[in-house]
């Protein structure tokens, strides 16, 4: 599904991300760790095209998309959410869902003003929105403002509008970041029935090991822009590299 060969990525002196290769199975769950300035998140703009990577070719699906605009990579199929949830706060959470379908008829300048050539897909679009915000459990705030809802909601709507566009690869930027224990657990829950039920692939970045252990199938960490190691959860555990590099050993 994903392939990155050598990607780096730098800041003046700083190697961000420092040859990273990796690849991801596709209708896998996958995560991502490693201590705060690791590169994680320079990664996951890298590969969802927020920047151009300096080297190093990306791959999605066997076609190369390294160099390709945010929004080229999104209409490829690949969707992201942010670690601080970037959504429309004046907004209803339901129209918050009704913004990243694809090829909206609507949105073209000739076709708005003649409302029967869209009204059809727009219904469409709003039931897809409302299965999808029920089975996250946020139906009950769908006429709220986004500003109005709590911030376990917040980042559930924005998993919620990543999934909406029918991604084939979801890329989440810490989902529970800030959100109780328990809240978290049911976060991951519904992010496997996600995976599950739409047929997706999906990467995450996370902080809580012992959470995002009991979900994924594979880990990769990162260290000084580096992937140090790989495996599952409990090989991650007992691996010594992490251990002295990550888990303070």
């Amino acid at each position: 599904m994903l392939k990155l060969v050598n990607v780096v990525k730098t800041f003046g002196s700083l190697r961000a991300v420092d040859g990273v290769s990796l690849e991801i199975n596709e209708g896998s769950l996958t995560g991502l760790i490693g201590p705060n300035g690791s590169g994680k998140t320079t990664l996951f703009n890298v590969i969802s095209g927020i920047y151009k990577p300096d080297y190093g070719e990306i791959y999605f699906k066997g076609e190369r998309i390294d160099g390709l605009s945010p929004d080229e990579i999104f209409h490829k199929g690949i969707a992201r959410s942010f670690q601080i949830p970037s959504l429309f706060m004046r907004m209803p959470v339901l129209h918050n869902t009704l913004v990243p379908p694809k090829n909206q008829i609507g949105e073209k300048a000739s076709r708005a003003p003649i409302h029967r050539t869209w009204k059809k897909q727009e219904i469409e679009n709003a039931r897809n929105a409302q299965k999808l915000l029920k089975m996250l459990q946020l139906n009950g705030v769908a006429k709220n403002l986004a500003s109005n809802i709590s911030g376990g909601q917040m980042k559930l709507l924005e998993a919620a509008r990543a999934a909406i566009g029918e991604p084939k690869l979801l890329l989440l930027d810490e989902p529970t970041a800030g959100v109780a224990p328990k809240l978290a657990y049911e976060i991951f829950e519904k992010i496997r029935t996600l995976v599950k039920d739409f047929g997706m692939t999906c990467l995450i970045i996370e902080h809580r090991l012992d959470l995002l252990f009991d979900f994924v199938e594979k880990v990769f960490v990162m260290h000084q822009g580096k992937i140090i190691a790989e495996g599952t959860g409990s090989e991650i555990l007992n691996n010594q590299t992490v251990i002295d590099v990550y888990l303070g050993g």
